[in-house]
């Protein structure tokens, strides 16, 4: 078969690329070895933010009390909780099959591996082989939980984010290694349904890519909901001989054995680049990811590569973007190179953790003359009323220009909130601007013109 655009992977890089380009009329194929929707649809962040939803839920259960409501007992039903994340995922896959037949995509499951002269095999599962002929051939393999050989995964007793999600039974127990947006999730969901939870963070910081108040905020979060916090903290071996784990956690205060049911590894993750004929093709790779210019061209012609297995953000809203300026460039079509500086991040654990732009430190360490604004949540009307008085917003602007740096927020909801400062900063909106901005009351987006009126000494509610 010959087609203008063959995608090999349907995560969220893969299968959004493979739309947009049946929308510009070419002819498209997606190949896909095991799920439609890939990680995130399947095993990342939609079954994951099911997960949580429940623990949220079992949590105002918990403190209906403090709601007015009395409530009599009620208990997490791992089955039940894991069923339901499950029944998420796919109804999320079956909307991807319906997109691919809208669109007109052939669907070939199996295995696909490069080959030079713009081919691709593909084995599948009966181990019958195709070759199929592209234009234009897109790498969107995506990425794995990363392996560290001091923390070796069995599946069973020391285990990485797909376990998590489908475990048969309730750990009382659990070690959480690494505290980025996957560690602090399932820290926070194992927590909240009643494990005790110690999560342990090599860097000095929990959320270590976040401004520095935004993660302290979180760390006294966490201690308040009972997590154990170990930051500055290495865990050198696990011992998995016994009944349980016995983990040996290094840290400044010295060594410490913490024994626990489940290790959970959560230090990152590692792209699919190997196996899929990389080498045969002679496609040039650094640093484990693949090299490409801003269009998303690898070194051989005729190949693109988006996603985790690139050089920026590994984030499933950067995929699809990267997506669709890949195949709007492939049709001929003038696309903007994506701003990586303009980039959200989420982590949906309670409070919830969202940014954009610089941290305060990233801008003193390039010198720049900032002004800095901040509005807790303990001083919001909405938060108040909604029992989410955690946290607050944090504006960082240039003080010459007032264009908006850097955005951090923490507390209910600012997932959602976080979209106004990216449109500020592709707006080149400016601080003033916001504050003139008249916002909604009472909301928590409030908090953003709040926070723009603080930095400027104008601020009304504090």
């Amino acid at each position: 078969m010959s087609y203008d655009v063959i995608v090999l992977g349907s995560g969220p890089g893969g299968y959004v690329a493979a739309i947009r380009a049946s929308q510009l009329g070419l002819k498209t194929a997606v190949v896909e070895r095991e799920a439609l929707g890939g990680i995130c649809l399947n095993w990342g962040c939609i079954p994951t933010k099911a997960l949580l939803k429940s623990a949220q839920v079992f949590e105002y259960i918990n403190h209906a009390k403090d709601y007015g409501i009395t409530v009599n007992g009620g208990s997490p039903d791992m089955k039940a909780i894991v069923a339901r994340s499950r029944d998420v995922a796919k109804g999320m896959s079956n909307g991807v099959q319906f997109l691919m037949k809208k669109n007109k995509i052939d669907v070939i499951m199996g295995t696909g591996k490069l080959m030079p002269g713009k081919k691709l095999e593909v084995t599948g599962a009966d181990g019958k082989k195709q070759v199929l002929e592209g234009k234009h051939i897109l790498i969107a393999t995506g990425a794995r939980s990363r392996v560290l050989p001091n923390l070796p995964q069995d599946g069973k007793k020391i285990i990485g984010y797909r376990e998590a999600m489908v475990l048969a039974e309730q750990p009382k127990s659990m070690v959480v290694v690494g505290s980025g947006a996957i560690g602090s999730e399932f820290a926070y969901f194992y927590n909240a349904i009643g494990t005790k939870v110690t999560l342990v963070e090599f860097m000095p910081n929990v959320v270590p890519v976040e401004d520095e108040e935004v993660s302290k905020q979180l760390e006294k979060s966490f201690k308040k909901q009972g997590i154990e916090v170990m930051t500055g903290a290495e865990v050198t071996k696990v011992d998995t001989a016994g009944k349980g784990c016995k983990v040996t956690v290094k840290s400044a205060k010295g060594e410490q054995v913490i024994e626990c049911d489940i290790v959970l590894s959560a230090v990152g993750i590692a792209p699919n680049i190997e196996g899929i004929g990389l080498e045969e093709v002679g496609i040039a790779t650094d640093k484990g990811r693949i090299t490409v210019n801003e269009y998303y061209q690898t070194n051989i012609p005729g190949y693109y590569a988006i996603g985790d297995v690139t050089p920026g953000q590994a984030l499933a809203h950067v995929a699809s973007a990267e997506g669709i300026i890949c195949v709007e460039k492939i049709a001929g079509h003038h696309p903007e190179a994506l701003d990586y500086g303009n980039i959200p991040g989420c982590t949906y654990c309670s409070p919830e953790v969202a940014s954009v732009g610089m941290t305060e430190k990233q801008c003193k360490d390039k010198g720049l003359a900032i002004k800095v604004g901040k509005f807790p949540f303990t001083a919001s009307g909405k938060a108040s009323a909604g029992g989410n008085k955690d946290g607050f917003v944090k504006l960082i602007f240039d003080a010459k220009y007032g264009e908006l740096l850097g955005a951090h927020m923490i507390g209910a909801n600012v997932t959602e909130m976080i979209a106004e400062c990216v449109s500020i900063r592709k707006l080149e909106t400016t601080g003033h601007e916001i504050i003139k901005t008249v916002h909604p009351h009472p909301t928590m987006s409030e908090a953003i013109m709040e926070a723009a009126a603080a930095a400027y000494g104008e601020v009304i509610h504090l």
